[in-house]
Formats: C-alpha cells, structure tokens, sequence
C-alpha cells in the first residue's frame, strides 16, 4: 500500500514510489526504487524535500501511520490530480533565464543517466522521463526561447545528453505552434527526448570523432534510428509517438532519407517536426568535428534545404515557433550598431528584442541597450545578420543569457 511519510521517518530499505515536490527539487533520476545506500538516504534528507511517498509492499513500512491516515492521504491527492489544469502564465525572459539554466543542467545529469542504464541493458524509466519532459515543457510555455537557447549553448563533449534536452523544448515549442492538445504536445516532447536513444550503444570513438567519418562508421551511426527504436520496443511503455519519432526522424520527404527511405505521405506529423527540430539544434551546437553555426544562418540555410528534406507547413510553423532571427542570432541594425537577438516578438517575426552592445561605425563596444524593435515608433530595423568572428567579437554567445 503506499503511504506518505515525513522524510524523518525514511530508513534504507523502504521502497520509494514518489517524491513530493517538483522534479527539479530531489536528486534522482528514478522516483521509484528500494533505498538501499546510506549516501542516498544522506542526499534525501539534505534536499530539502519535506515528505515522499512509500510503498510497503515492495520495501519495509513505517511505524506510527494508520491505514485510515493513508487511505485519507491517497484521497486528498486523486482530488488534486482531478482539478483542471492551469493555464502556464507567459513570463519574460530575463524571469525565466534562470529558471531554464536550472532545468538545463538538471536534465543534462537525468539523460547522462538514462543514458547509462541504457548502455547496462536497462529499460528507460518512462514515468521519469516523463517528469522531465513536464518540466521542460513549462518551461517552454512560460517562455520558448530561455531553455530552448540555453540547451543550444553546449559543449560539444556534452553534444549527445544536451542535444535529446533541445530537441524536446523545440518539439515541444513546434506543437504548440501547430496548436496540438496537450496530450500530443507532451508525446511530442518525449519523443524528442528519446528520439536519439540510439547513440547511447554507439562506439563513444566513432560518436564523438573529431574528423568526418569513414563509409563503415557512417554506417554504424546511421544504425542508431533502429537501434534506438529496438532497444524502446524491448522495454515497453514508451508509446506511439516516440517509436516512430525515434525510428523515422532522418527520413526526408524527397525519400533521400534513412532508415527507410519513406516520402512526404509515408511520414507521419511527429516524425516531420522531429527532422526540423534535430536538424536545427545539430547545425547550431558545437560538435566535435564543427562549431555551431549562427541560428539566423542556420534557418537561412534550413529554408535552402526545406523543398526536398522538410515538410514545408512544419517548417513554416518551426520558424515561426523560434523567429526569422532566432534568440542568440547577432544582427546589424540600420543605425550600424550590432545586436543579439534576446527576445520573440509576438507582434512581427522580424522585430525581436535586441541587446546592441557594438558600434561598426566606430568599431568599438558601446554601452549595452535594450531595443524593442515591435514597439510603436521604434526607428530601429534589422539590416541583416552579422558574423561575430568578422568583428573580433568573443564570448559572444554568453552575451544575451547574462
């Protein structure tokens, strides 16, 4: 039976069944498993979480709780679960910055050891999973471009983990765009966080080589679609949406894509968003082998490819989901200052928030300045977008998230 219990009354070899509390406030990737380490049971009570959810079937129970006591906690809690749910208040992103780099780097350590228990042959933990893919997703409607340009500030060691992070923010971002319910929204989401599950089997050197790839190891990672899919079959649970996303998000509506080389018709809606969403953090992040490109030059460079390798309504909804020039993209306003992208508008795809900090006129850093080019009677315009190595200018990727 499960019983809630204060956490001064947790003791090894209780079966843990839930937390009480947010996902991003206790320290574990599973929420369900026997206590059997002391530094565990040390890491629960310094986190700060108040009570949890036993389960004395699977584990030892607890003195001085009485089944009326449990069967009136386990009422109160359904009653909970039945309320509507809340619409996510919009936030700005100076408020959700924060918060996002927080989610980041706890869902950095949770698909580390997903990750991991995939590599020992363990099924991945769908009920977790899903706790990090509620997390992001509030994030994203709260604000899109916090989490979303935080995850594209990776380091290419971190690649693989951070990478499963973006493509669920951005797959998330897309369905609301697309105005799916919030049932296939989430679905949407889990299937970008699993939809590389594949690479955790890979060769770490062929994974993670530095130089372009042999024909034999281009194979191999060209593997990891139907691997990935295999190794979700085998473990059960995860559903529709993230078997398919995982198998078919390389395929192409040209038909040039793999595994199975399907056209336009023959991939469904999910598998679509998963090729824009992979694809655009790919090109923006830093790998092994290249550093990321500008997100303006990489939708540019998308909307080149888009007749043969997108679907052309999901590509459009993408672009508008993070904007012409995304949040991160250096910009050329018509005065000659340069500007990073730090905001959306929902007024005009061409008329972001921009940081300016640098003057090309006088080829020199000036004070920094918040321009809302939406606002009624603003002079300013985008004139283009700029290189930042063209500029000498370094660090340039920390400037809109400090």
């Amino acid at each position: 039976m499960l019983k809630k219990i204060a956490i001064e009354h947790l003791t090894l070899g209780m079966h843990i069944h839930e937390f009480c509390g947010s996902w991003m406030d206790h320290p574990f990737w599973r929420t369900k498993f026997v206590l059997e380490d002391p530094a565990d049971l040390k890491q629960i009570s310094t986190c700060g979480i108040k009570e949890l959810w036993i389960d004395d079937e699977k584990g030892i129970d607890v003195a001085g709780v009485s089944k009326q006591e449990t069967e009136a906690q386990i009422d109160a809690t359904l009653k909970q679960i039945a309320q509507p749910p809340t619409t996510t208040p919009r936030v700005s992103m100076a408020e959700e910055v924060q918060r996002a780099a927080k989610i980041c780097a706890k869902a950095k350590e949770a698909v580390v050891s997903m990750f991991q228990e995939v590599r020992m042959g363990k099924a991945v933990d769908h009920e977790a999973a899903g706790e990090l893919v509620e997390e992001i997703s509030n994030s994203v409607m709260r604000n899109p471009g916090a989490l979303i340009s935080l995850a594209r500030l990776k380091t290419a060691d971190d690649y693989t983990y951070m990478h499963s992070v973006a493509v669920c923010a951005l797959m998330v971002a897309l369905a609301h765009k697309l105005e799916l319910d919030e049932t296939a929204t989430r679905a949407a989401g889990m299937a970008g966080l699993l939809h590389d599950l594949g690479k955790a089997i890979m060769p770490m050197d062929v994974l993670n080589k530095p130089g372009k790839l042999t024909e034999e190891e281009f194979l191999i990672i060209k593997s990891h679609p139907v691997e990935g899919h295999r190794m979700l079959l085998e473990g059960g649970a995860a559903g529709d949406v993230p078997l398919d996303v995982c198998l078919h998000h390389h395929e192409k509506v040209d038909g040039s894509g793999y595994p199975d080389g399907l056209k336009d018709a023959e991939i469904s809606l999910y598998a679509k968003m998963g090729a824009v969403c992979d694809v655009y953090d790919a090109i923006t992040s830093n790998r092994p082998y290249k550093a990321g490109w500008d997100p303006a030059e990489s939708i540019r460079k998308m909307t080149e490819w888009s007749s043969g390798h997108f679907d052309a309504r999901v590509f459009q909804a993408f672009v508008k989901s993070i904007g012409i020039y995304p949040t991160g993209s250096l910009v050329r306003l018509a005065s000659g200052r340069l500007g990073v992208v730090v905001e959306q508008s929902t007024k005009s795809l061409l008329a972001p928030t921009v940081k300016v900090f640098y003057s090309t006129k006088s080829d020199a850093y000036i004070p920094p300045e918040i321009i809302d080019l939406s606002r009624p009677g603003s002079n300013e315009k985008i004139a283009g977008r700029e290189d930042a190595a063209k500029w000498g200018i370094k660090d340039f990727d920390r400037l809109w998230a400090s």
